[in-house]
C-alpha cells in the first residue's frame, strides 16, 4: 500500500531551481536512507513529503489514513515543559484513556452493569495497547536515547539544540506513526545511543525515511537509498552499501551507452560530410534527417558524476619494520589517566583507537605523537617514521590564512602554478584558492588537509576524528584516500563505517587502560558483547500483571510504592549522574591545563578529581545496595 505519492514535485527558490521533475512514493514496510552531497535538498523534499512546505510544481498524495511524524533538524520546542512531558505527549492516548478509567472505577460503586461493561472493555483495550507498562516505555526511551534521569524534569528551553532534537526524536518513536520522516537523527547521539537507535527502528512496525550522515546507520536499517544530486532523484533497492555498488555500475552501463551513442553520431556525421555532395547524396540527406530526429528524440546526455579529487597520498619513503613501541606507558598530566599495556605498532598497520569521549583517545595519541611527555615509560619511535598529524576541527590550519597561502607556507619553494595545480586536483579551481580557511566547510577543510599531507609525504598519520561534521560524499572520498595509503595509520574515531573498512586492528581505551584487539568494527562489537556478557548480572524481567476492577485501588497503593522506590532511585541516580558529568569536565579541564603548561591548577584540579572520584565510588555502592533490595 502506497503511504505517500509524490509526482513531478519540483523545488524553485527564487531563478534557482533546486530539484524538478521528482517522481517518487513510500510504501509499507519501506526503509528509506535519503542520501546525496549538501546543498541538494534532501531536508527541503522530507518537508514536502510531511507536508511542512509546499512543491513549486507537482503534488504529493497522502493515503486518508496515514499518520505521519517528522523530525526536523532543528525542532523548536520552545515551551515551559519539561523533557518528560515533552515524551509522555507520544502516549497521550493512553493518557486519555487512563484518566477515564480513573472516572469509571470512582463511579462503579454504583453497580451499574453498563459502567462495568463499558470499564471492562476500556480495560482491555488499555491492557493491550500497553497502558500499564507506559510511563517504563518513555523512561526506556529516553535513556536510551542518551538523556539521564536527573534531565527527566528540567524545561526543554534549558535543553541545547541536539537534545530538542533527540526530546522530539523521543516523542515520534513513542507516538509509533505509519511513516517516519527523519532529518539527521543520529546528529548528537554517542554509539551507545545509536545502536539503541539502530535496534528499535529495525523492528518498527512503520515506514520511515532517514537523512543521515552515518553510513553504518544506513547500512544497518534502511532498505532502499533514494539519491538526491544534479535536481533529479535515483532510487536504489538494497542499504547503503548495495546503493554503493550499484551506483557505480549504473554509472559505468550508461557511460558505456553514451559512449556508443557519441560514435554513431561521429560516424553518421563523417558520412554525412564526404556524401551530401557526391553521388550518394540522397542518402547521406536521409541520414542527416535520422540523426536530426535521433538528437532530439532518443539521444542521452553524458551521464553526470559529482567531481572527484585526484590525489593519493605516497609516502616520500617507508619507514621501518618497527613504527612505534611502548615500555611501561602511562599517559596524564599530573595524574595517571591511562596505564597502556606495552604496545607495538608495525608498519602498514591500521589502527583504530574507539572509547567514550574523555576516556584518554586524544591524550594517547598526542603522546605518541611527542606532544606530551608520558608520565612513566617510554615510547620509542622506530626509524625512518615521518609523521602526518591531523587533530580534531583542523585546528592546525590558520583561519585568516586563504587556501593558496596555507599550502605556500608549506612548501615555499613550489611555484604557485604547481600548487594551483594541486589545488585543482582536490576541487579547488578559480577564486576557491583565495578564500579564507575560516569560510571553508568541514570537507572542503578536508581537502586543504590532505593537500598539506600530499605535499608533506608522511609514511604514518595519526588522526583525530577524521570525519567529523562531513558529508557522506567527503566522508567516502577521504576514505578512499586511506584506503590508498601506503603507510601505518592511526586514528581516533566514532566512525563505525570508516573503522570497519580501515581498521587491522582495534585499541579500546576503557577505563584506566587499553585492549587491544586484531580486527575492525565487527572484532570490537564482539569484543563488547562479551565483556557485557560476563560482567553484568542478569536482573530478573518484570511485567505488569493484570488486576480485575475490584482490585483497582489495591494496584495503585502498591504502584505508588513502587513509584515511591522509583523516585528515590531516580534521585540517587541524578546524583551519579552529576558527579560523573563534574568528574568528565575535571578530566577535561585538567586537559586544558596540560596544554597550557598551568602546573599549580592541574595540582589543585587533581585534588578535586580525587575527592570526586572517592564521593562516586560511594554514591555506585548505595545504588548496587538499593537495586538488590529492590529486585
Amino acid at each position: 500500500m502506497s503511504l505517500i505519492v509524490a509526482q513531478d514535485i519540483g523545488k524553485y527558490y527564487g531563478g534557482h531551481d533546486v530539484f524538478s521533475h521528482i517522481n517518487v512514493r513510500v510504501e509499507a514496510g519501506d526503509r528509506i536512507g535519503l542520501v546525496g552531497p549538501n546543498g541538494e535538498g534532501k531536508s527541503t523534499l522530507l518537508r514536502i513529503l510531511a507536508g511542512v512546505e509546499e512543491p513549486t510544481a507537482g503534488h504529493v498524495k497522502r493515503s486518508h489514513q496515514v499518520r505521519v511524524g517528522y523530525l526536523p533538524q532543528d525542532p523548536p520546542l520552545l515551551s515551559d515543559r519539561t523533557l518528560w512531558e515533552v515524551a509522555l505527549e507520544g502516549v497521550a492516548h493512553l493518557r486519555q484513556m487512563e484518566e477515564e478509567l480513573e472516572q469509571l472505577a470512582s463511579q462503579l460503586a454504583d453497580g451499574s452493569p453498563q459502567l462495568l461493561e463499558r470499564y471492562g472493555r476500556l480495560e482491555e483495550e488499555f491492557k493491550r495497547s500497553g497502558g500499564y507498562d507506559y510511563p517504563a516505555r518513555v523512561r526506556a526511551v529516553l535513556l536510551g536515547l542518551g538523556f539521564q534521569p536527573h534531565q527527566f524534569d528540567q524545561p526543554v528551553t534549558q535543553l541545547s539544540g541536539g537534545q530538542r532534537t533527540r526530546a522530539l526524536l523521543a516523542q515520534l518513536l513513542l507516538q509509533s506513526p505509519d511513516l517516519l520522516l527523519l532529518d539527521e537523527p543520529t546528529n548528537h547521539l554517542d554509539v551507545e545511543a545509536l545502536e539503541w537507535l539502530e535496534t528499535w527502528l529495525r523492528s518498527y512496525p512503520g515506514s520511515f525515511v532517514v537523512i543521515a550522515h552515518d553510513r553504518y546507520f544506513l547500512d544497518a536499517v534502511t532498505n532502499r537509498i533514494w539519491e538526491l544530486g544534479f535536481g533529479r532523484l535515483e532510487v536504489y533497492r538494497g542499504n547503503y552499501s548495495a546503493y554503493l555498488r550499484q551506483r557505480e555500475e549504473r554509472f559505468r552501463a550508461r557511460l558505456r551507452e553514451w559512449e556508443k551513442q557519441q560514435t554513431y553520431i561521429r560516424q553518421t556525421e563523417e558520412f554525412i560530410r564526404r556524401n551530401i555532395a557526391g553521388q550518394r547524396s540522397r542518402e547521406a540527406r536521409g541520414r542527416r534527417t535520422r540523426l536530426q530526429r535521433f538528437l532530439e528524440e532518443e539521444a542521452i546526455e553524458r551521464p553526470r558524476e559529482h567531481r572527484q579529487i585526484r590525489v593519493r597520498l605516497r609516502p616520500r619513503y617507508p619507514s621501518g619494520e618497527l613504527v612505534f613501541q611502548t615500555r611501561h606507558l602511562v599517559v596524564g598530566y599530573d595524574r595517571p589517566l591511562l596505564r597502556v599495556p606495552d604496545l607495538t605498532v608495525r608498519r602498514g598497520e591500521r589502527i583504530a583507537i574507539v572509547g567514550p569521549n574523555g576516556a584518554g583517545k586524544t591524550t594517547l595519541l598526542r603522546t605518541l605523537l611527542g606532544e606530551l611527555p608520558p608520565l612513566e615509560g617510554t615510547v620509542r619511535r622506530g626509524a625512518g617514521v615521518r609523521i602526518g598529524y591531523v587533530p580534531q576541527h583542523h585546528t592546525g590550519l590558520d583561519p585568516q590564512a586563504t587556501v593558496l597561502e596555507t599550502l605556500r607556507q608549506a612548501a615555499p619553494q613550489m611555484e604557485e602554478e604547481e600548487l594551483r595545480s594541486l589545488l585543482g586536483q582536490l576541487l579547488f579551481h578559480g577564486d576557491d584558492v583565495f578564500k579564507r580557511v575560516e569560510e571553508l566547510s568541514g570537507g572542503q577543510r578536508t581537502r586543504v588537509v590532505l593537500a598539506l599531507l600530499s605535499l608533506r609525504r608522511p609514511n604514518t598519520l595519526l588522526l583525530d576524528e577524521p570525519t567529523n561534521h562531513l558529508d557522506l560524499p567527503s566522508q567516502e572520498i577521504l576514505q578512499e584516500v586511506l584506503q590508498a595509503f601506503e603507510g601505518t595509520l592511526l586514528f581516533v574515531s566514532h566512525d563505525r563505517y570508516l573503522i570497519q573498512g580501515l581498521a587491522t586492528h582495534v585499541w579500546v581505551v576503557e577505563g584506566d587502560t587499553v585492549h587491544t584487539l586484531l580486527g575492525n568494527w565487527d572484532a570490537y562489537r564482539a569484543w563488547r558483547e562479551k565483556a557485557k556478557d560476563t560482567s553484568t548480572p542478569a536482573r530478573p524481567k518484570k511485567t505488569s500483571t493484570r488486576e480485575q476492577w475490584e482490585d483497582l485501588r489495591a494496584q495503585r497503593r502498591a504502584r505508588q510504592e513502587r513509584e515511591k522506590r522509583q523516585q528515590q532511585l531516580r534521585q540517587l541516580e541524578e546524583t551519579i549522574e552529576r558527579m560523573e558529568n563534574r568528574l568528565q569536565a575535571l578530566g577535561e579541564a585538567i586537559d586544558r591545563a596540560g596544554q597550557q603548561q598551568d602546573v599549580e591548577k592541574i595540582h589543585r584540579l587533581g585534588e578535586e578529581y580525587r575527592r570526586v572520584e572517592q564521593r562516586l565510588a560511594a554514591l555506585w555502592q548505595d545504588w548496587e545496595e538499593r537495586v538488590a533490595m529492590d529486585d
